[in-house]
């Protein structure tokens, strides 16, 4: 065996492994050489690296161009295969490991995706030069089961997991069913070669992988070396999804006017999905395969479109189941799937419409379930604290391979692209889609010795297989009777008699239709109770949360006001005493203005007179004035004593004197202040005045206007009706002279009157005397 690869950890519990996906890159075409296709888009930078460069006039181009996104995008794969690279070598690096583990007993899955006309079928099928993928599966499983090889076909698959004894009967049908196909196959191809047909499915009758050989499967797994009588017995069934049905493709039509029989999907007891009625074909050498291989192809949907002659319109998918058996018991079942699924497209490129329409719908969103499913599975393993949705059950082809997506396999994808700038978008969106893939972790729990046998299991969890085969009292103990009606046809019946079938089914039926009825009408009261209580439940919730928006909306209506008039009894206060202050501060009344200028007068006088007083007080003066009073009280004084009461007086003159002065300047310094106050008010009111008569003389100059237009109109409107009146006596006068004038007017043509009717009025004298009038009357107007 080979080592784990990167990414893949092994303990006793369980085995995590990235999703494997690999990249092939597909060579030009003729054509698309011709068509100027190769612009360079892909280019492959390592084996895990390719760049994608946006060509012009893409959308990604477009968009990059506007802001919105890049036109280079770069993607990592677990290898790369260039245009170059062969079948064997894609076959050698891909999936040889996952042949060795089914080789061993594990599931695999191998699904090729991508764009359409990207080779994907070519990658799963090859051609009879180059084989694909799948006969190499084919050739290295019978190299390793030869020699060991159980002939009878007594051991079938069964259900998902489980394996079911035929009796001698059935080993008989299941003979005759397999000569059938082979028979059926070989009077095809006789046809085709008669008449000489050269169409895809005489293609695929001629197609031979005598190519192969053993060197190139390479020896994978060392043949089987347990003691005993070990065999393996290889049942292979090949089916496809078309607009979302199932059909058998190695079911033999029966008639070519009638449709095909869709198939179900359907769950065992362990929740495992499988295909109900499914054929399995037991086959027991390589050249058997290639035959079913061919006759599935030539029943499977394909049509030609713009872009791929031989479009696949379905996905295919080919399973094997290899069978361990040890004598009767059957020990491991093992299970390889290879699905080749349909190419997303676009209907503007591929030019479908009709049938083709509904079928791309169908694959586009199939494949968009795919898509979301891979999603949901990275964001839950991305983020365990918020596990989404994996819609599985959207799509017949993401609910049949739940189970490997789930752990109870190994997948592995295979993207196919091609290098066209014409697909570039397409491209880009399955890459994108692939590097989501590359992130989901597959967790593989370690199975235990006792789950390698298959086996069937009840509600109860007790097994329903007794040495690897079904038990038929315990089949009918544990299932249900609607699992009973769902089995019926896979019952052995044939030992009962024909009319007691058909009273059994006749009586299974009618308990069916009356336990159907019962529940039906029971399910129909427990809905109206529930909506009934339910509503009523919202009503009065309703009711209760309109009562309390009511209430909060009240209070909160309350307490805006109580706090808007709040707010506003402040502002008022608030301004109120700003404008007290300030008109305390800078209000000054004229009286008391003239009061002060009085003031300051008088002060002044007395400083002046205080001057002249000091001036006759100072030393070395002959004699000092002085006042009555003081001239009687200084008589009787001594000459220090006059000296010192001089000096006392002059300095509490000088004090009087200095704060005289400062509040002058102080009164000064406020009348000037009032005096620029005035100038400014002064100022602003002759401004105001100015512009009140200036636009008083303009309201008279247009009133002015207004009056001789007015007096215009009049003017006019006299002319016209003067005008009117000398029409009106000229046509009169005409008339008269028409009447008394002998010589009678010339008969004119039907096309000379009507020429004058039409004439316009203002061509005439009559017309050119008005205009010459009017025109005059207001150039006299205008001048005045």
């Amino acid at each position: 065996m080979e080592p784990p690869h990167q990414g893949e950890t092994t303990d006793g519990a369980e085995q995590q492994q990235s999703l494997r996906v690999y990249l092939r890159v597909r060579p030009f075409s003729k054509d698309e050489l011709y068509n100027n296709e190769d612009q360079g888009c892909i280019t492959i930078e390592n084996s895990q690296t390719v760049t994608l460069n946006a060509p012009k006039g893409s959308a990604t181009m477009k968009s990059s161009e506007r802001g919105i996104g890049l036109p280079l995008h770069k993607f990592t794969f677990s290898q790369i295969f260039g245009p170059e690279t062969m079948q064997a070598e894609l076959f050698e690096d891909t999936i040889k490991s996952q042949v060795s583990d089914y080789l061993e007993g594990k599931n695999a899955l191998i699904f090729s995706y991508g764009v359409t006309n990207a080779g994907k079928s070519y990658t799963i099928q090859g051609t009879p030069k180059e084989p694909g993928l799948l006969p190499r599966v084919l050739d290295a499983t019978f190299q390793y089961i030869r020699g060991h090889q159980y002939e009878a076909m007594d051991l079938k698959p069964y259900l998902s997991n489980d394996a079911q004894y035929l009796g001698p009967d059935q080993v008989k049908r299941e003979r005759s069913a397999r000569a059938g196909i082979f028979s059926s196959f070989k009077e095809d191809g006789d046809a085709l070669r008669a008449s000489g047909s050269s169409d895809l499915y005489s293609t695929a009758l001629e197609f031979s992988f005598s190519n192969l050989s053993f060197d190139e499967t390479g020896d994978l797994v060392p043949p089987p070396t347990e003691p005993g009588c070990i065999q393996f017995a290889l049942w292979v069934a090949f089916f496809e999804i078309y607009n979302e049905s199932v059909y058998d493709l190695l079911q033999p039509p029966s008639s070519k006017s009638k449709k095909r029989c869709a198939l179900r999907v359907c769950e065992d007891s362990a929740g495992n999905a499988y295909v109900r009625d499914l054929k399995w074909i037991n086959i027991q050498n390589f050249e058997e395969a290639s035959k079913l291989l061919r006759f599935g192809n030539k029943n499977r949907s394909a049509a030609a479109t713009k872009m791929n002659q031989s479009s696949s319109r379905s996905h295919s998918i080919f399973t094997m189941k290899l069978l361990k058996i040890d004598g009767v018991t059957v020990q491991r079942i093992s299970e390889f799937s290879l699905c080749d699924l349909a190419g997303s497209e676009r209907c503007t490129k591929t030019k479908t419409f009709g049938e083709r329409l509904k079928e791309a719908g169908n694959i586009n969103n199939s494949l968009l379930t795919l898509g979301k499913c891979i999603t949901a599975l990275r964001n839950n393993q991305t983020d365990r604290m918020k596990s989404s949705y994996i819609p599985f059950r959207e799509s017949k082809l993401t609910k049949l391979f739940q189970a490997v997506f789930c752990g109870k396999g190994r997948a592995s994808m295979i993207v196919n692209i091609n290098q066209c700038s014409s697909t570039y978008d397409e491209t880009l969106h399955v890459m994108k889609f692939s590097a989501v893939a590359k992130q989901v972790v597959q967790v593989i729990p370690a199975k235990s010795l006792e789950s390698l046998a298959p086996r069937l299991v009840g509600r109860d969890g007790r097994p329903l297989l007794k040495d690897g085969v079904i038990d038929d009292q315990a089949l009918d103990d544990f299932l249900s009777e609607d699992e009973l009606l769902d089995e019926e046809d896979e019952a052995d019946m044939s030992i009962l008699p024909q009319e007691e079938l058909v009273n059994l089914i006749d009586r299974l039926r009618s308990k069916l239709l009356a336990e159907q009825r019962k529940n039906l009408v029971q399910e129909i009261e427990i809905r109206k109770e529930m909506g009934d209580a339910m509503l009523q439940q919202l009503m009065e919730s309703e009711e209760l949360r309109s009562r309390q928006m009511a209430e909060l909306k009240e209070n909160h209506q309350e307490e805006l006001e109580n706090t808007f008039e709040f707010y506003k009894d402040a502002f008022k206060e608030h301004a109120y005493q700003c404008a007290r202050e300030r008109l305390e501060d800078e209000y000054v009344p004229l009286d008391e203005l003239t009061a002060e200028q009085e003031k300051v007068e008088s002060l002044r006088r007395k400083v002046s007179e205080l001057e002249t007083l000091m001036s006759d007080t100072r030393p070395g003066a002959a004699s000092v004035p002085m006042l009555d009073q003081s001239c009687q009280t200084s008589s009787s004084r001594t000459p220090s004593e006059t000296d010192a009461a001089g000096d006392d007086r002059h300095k509490l003159l000088y004090k009087e004197k200095c704060a005289l002065e400062k509040m002058c300047a102080d009164k000064q310094e406020l009348i000037l202040a009032l005096e620029k106050r005035l100038a400014a008010q002064n100022e602003t009111l002759q401004k105001v005045r100015d512009d009140f008569l200036q636009t008083a003389a303009q309201l008279e100059a247009l009133q002015g206007t207004a009056g001789d237009q007015t007096k215009a109109m009049h003017d006019l409107l006299r002319d016209n009706a003067d005008k009117e009146k000398e029409i009106a006596s000229l046509k009169a006068e005409v008339a008269a002279l028409s009447q008394k004038s002998p010589v009678q007017p010339k008969k004119r043509s039907l096309l000379a009157n009507i020429r004058e009717s039409v004439t316009s009025p203002r061509n005439g004298p009559i017309g050119r005397s008005l205009r010459s009038t009017r025109s005059t009357s207001l150039k006299n107007k205008l001048s005045n």
